[in-house]
């Protein structure tokens, strides 16, 4: 069994948590009151502006073009693709591009994003994907399980869905798995264990972020 899957069992109890938040459930079945993922949407462009960092650092860390080449496309799609849906969203809520470029982290984003950036600054490659497949695989998944949903056919739901179930969006996933999977074939079972650890820190991180958008949680003193 490859180190993803070995890693998918072991937290199995936490990766199902995450799939089955309520958050994503209620996209699914087109219930999510409007608020609360207008809320979401803000924060994850928050989000993706230091996410998409992390892949510049991927094809830093690189030693080999082939590697260099798949973290610069990913870079792009979401700088271009994925962002490009939230400035999207934004308009629908009448919410300029300022508006949504100022937007200030919420503390579970800012937690977040410090920590991903934290470990792939710090650490070599397989911290860097240990840290980031937990977002971009979770997506995924949750993406192509919602495809034929309620929330497919939603008018406000569905372009997400759409986005995260793409052939596109699952090939660029599926490379950093087998990216990952290469890295780790070789390590120890210490290296492992570190690796398994923060690729569960990031994943208790996105259980979190969905909770944070269902509360539309906000700073105790502004």
């Amino acid at each position: 069994m490859v180190f993803s899957q070995e890693i998918l069992t072991e937290l199995s109890d936490v990766w199902q948590a995450n799939l089955k938040h309520p958050f994503v459930q209620e996209i699914g079945e087109g219930t999510l009151p409007v608020e609360k993922f207008k809320y979401y949407m803000i924060q994850d462009y928050v989000y993706l502006i230091d996410y998409a960092k992390i892949f510049a650092l991927g094809a830093l860390k690189s030693t080999d073009l082939e590697s260099m080449t798949q973290f610069s496309t990913i870079l792009h799609s979401t700088l271009t693709d994925e962002m490009a849906l939230h400035r999207q969203y934004a308009a629908q809520f009448n919410i300029s591009e300022e508006t949504l470029a100022s937007a200030q982290p919420a503390p579970t984003t800012l937690a977040y994003t410090n920590y991903l950036l934290s470990v792939s600054q710090t650490g070599g490659q397989a911290e860097l994907l240990a840290a980031l497949l937990p977002c971009m695989w979770g997506y995924e998944t949750i993406g192509k399980s919602l495809s034929h949903s309620p929330g497919s056919k939603h008018v406000l739901y569905s372009q997400w869905i759409e986005m995260y179930s793409s052939p596109e969006f699952s090939a660029l996933t599926k490379w950093l798995i087998q990216k990952f999977d290469s890295i780790t074939a070789k390590q120890t079972v210490e290296q492992r264990t570190h690796l398994t650890s923060i690729f569960k820190n990031a994943l208790r991180y996105e259980v979190l972020f969905w909770e944070m958008a269902y509360q539309e949680e906000k700073w105790l003193v502004q």
